[in-house]
C-alpha cells in the first residue's frame, strides 16, 4: 500500500491535538501583569506538550519519508501511536490545573513513556517490512510482478533498484545500528541478481 493516507491523516490527528490544547489555555481576567499568574502553569505544560507533539511529528515525517510503502502491521502500529498521543491534550491540561500535584505529573511521564515505546514499535514495524523485501531474507516471497524481470522494490533496472534500496531505508537501518545485517543482505542481493 502507498503511504499517503496515513501520512495526511497523522497530519490532521496532529494538528487536531495542539488545536484541542491551544484551545484550553484560558484569556486572563485582568489587565495587569498579575492577571497572568494563573494562566502560567498550564502555559508551561501546553509548551512542554507542543514541543513533544512538534517532535513526534517531525520525527514521524522523516520516518515515512524513507519509507516507499505500507502495510496492515504499519498501520495499527501508526494508530497506537496517535492514540497515545491524542492523550497528552488530556494530561497536559490536568498537569496544568495541579501543577504541584504528584499524580498528574506521574501520569504525564508515563504517556510520555507510552508515546516513546509506540514510536518504537512503529519503527521496528517499517524496518520489519523492508527487510522483508529483500531476497534472501526468510520472509521474502516472489510474486508474479517480481518474476516478469522487475526487481525487489519495483524498479526497472538494478542498479536503480539498488540505488532506492539502499537510499533512505538504509540510512534508517544505519541509524539503527544495523549496518552489518544491511551488507549481509545487499551480498544476497548481488548474488541474486
Amino acid at each position: 500500500m502507498t503511504k499517503g493516507r496515513t501520512e495526511a491523516f497523522s497530519d490532521g490527528v496532529l494538528a487536531i491535538i495542539i488545536t484541542i490544547m491551544v484551545l484550553e489555555l484560558k484569556v486572563p481576567h485582568g489587565s495587569d501583569l498579575h492577571a497572568l499568574g494563573p494562566v502560567v502553569p498550564l502555559f508551561l505544560s501546553y509548551v512542554l506538550s507542543f514541543l513533544y507533539v512538534g517532535i513526534y511529528w517531525n520525527n514521524h515525517h522523516h520516518l515515512f519519508h524513507a519509507t516507499k510503502e505500507i502495510g496492515g502491521g504499519v498501520m495499527w502500529a501508526n494508530l497506537a501511536l496517535l492514540f497515545c498521543l491524542s492523550l497528552i491534550p488530556v494530561v497536559t491540561a490536568w498537569v496544568g490545573d495541579n501543577p504541584k500535584a504528584p499524580w498528574p505529573s506521574a501520569l504525564y511521564g508515563v504517556l510520555l513513556l507510552l508515546c516513546g515505546f509506540a514510536y518504537w514499535v512503529l519503527e521496528r514495524t517499517i524496518i520489519a517490512r523492508w527487510r522483508s523485501s529483500i531476497p534472501g531474507s526468510p520472509s521474502w516471497s516472489t510474486p508474479a510482478s517480481r518474476s516478469r524481470g522487475s526487481s525487489p522494490t519495483g524498479a526497472s533496472s538494478p542498479r536503480s533498484a539498488q540505488a532506492e534500496a539502499a537510499g533512505p531505508a538504509a540510512a534508517l537501518l544505519r541509524v539503527q545500528g544495523c549496518t552489518s545485517n544491511l551488507r549481509r543482505h545487499r551480498a544476497a542481493r548481488s548474488r541474486a541478481e
